[in-house]
């Protein structure tokens, strides 16, 4: 990119400042999708100038599925818009992009609510019983100025380490797009292991009843299956609705077929 639509270290600060929007627009379907696509929408606008189109389909592609910690998000967007101007193709940037989801995720929440908030909050507290108005606001300004430096500096350490991440890493993308293909796939399947609800309420008699203590054996299929390989039903289920959204285009036969495999489960 030159000229105008070339993005500078202040659109990537502006950008980085954005994360406190991510959680706008938070929802059940695509959770952070939404607040993603907003995040960068700016740089988006800036780097595609009267590219309508481009812009557009940037940001249908950007509002999919996201979730991780508001406060490591700059570090993720800086990558993404350097690979973007570097012009890398648009499956490398988003294996990067779902790749660092999660890790930063972990980092971010552990810090944030298992170690800033408890000890700014144990401060604030103690001051806040001795009759001192100072403890809730030290909790909101220490709190607020940390996250907002966390912010800052994760999005411009994003920016340095993606410019020379494409520069000295060009010919090696193949081989970390495949790496961050690989954790990205483990993530979906972690996602859809425990957020996927789908049983088998089938129970059936095993054996004679003990006449000694009356007691009968029953084996779930269910159980059976868990033995065989746990969560295999969530993952076939979630195979399917991805094949009929890919393949058939979101056709009214895919939502009666998700409806249907739905009330089988809830059914036991």
């Amino acid at each position: 990119m030159t000229g105008s639509n070339k993005l500078t270290k202040k659109d990537y600060l502006k950008t980085a400042l954005r994360a406190f929007f991510l959680q706008n627009g938070f929802n059940y379907s695509n959770y952070q999708g939404i607040g993603y696509a907003n995040v960068i929408y700016p740089a988006l606008k800036k780097h595609f100038g009267s590219d309508k189109k481009g812009l557009y389909q940037a940001l249908e592609d950007n509002c999919e599925f996201y979730n991780t910690n508001p406060h490591f998000l700059p570090f993720i967007t800086s990558l993404h818009l350097v690979m973007l101007e570097n012009d890398r193709p648009e499956e490398e940037t988003r294996n990067i992009k779902m790749a660092l989801m999660g890790p930063l995720a972990g980092i971010g929440d552990s810090l944030s609510q298992f170690c800033l908030a408890p000890l700014f909050s144990t401060i604030a507290a103690s001051l806040a019983s001795d009759g001192l108005v100072l403890g809730p606001i030290l909790f909101f300004l220490a709190m607020n100025i940390i996250l907002t430096a966390i912010k800052i500096g994760s999005g411009l350490y994003g920016y340095k380490v993606g410019t020379s991440f494409i520069d000295k890493l060009s010919e090696q993308m193949a081989v970390v797009s495949r790496m961050a293909n690989i954790v990205g796939v483990t993530v979906i399947a972690g996602l859809a292991a425990t957020s996927v609800k789908i049983t088998v309420p089938i129970t059936f008699a095993a054996g004679k009843v003990d006449a000694a203590n009356a007691a009968q054996k029953f084996v779930t299929i269910q159980g059976m299956l868990d033995k065989i390989a746990p969560a295999l039903l969530p993952a076939l289920f979630t195979l399917l609705m991805y094949y009929l959204i890919k393949n058939k285009n979101g056709q009214p036969t895919n939502w009666f077929s998700s409806l249907f495999l739905s009330v089988l489960s809830v059914a036991g």
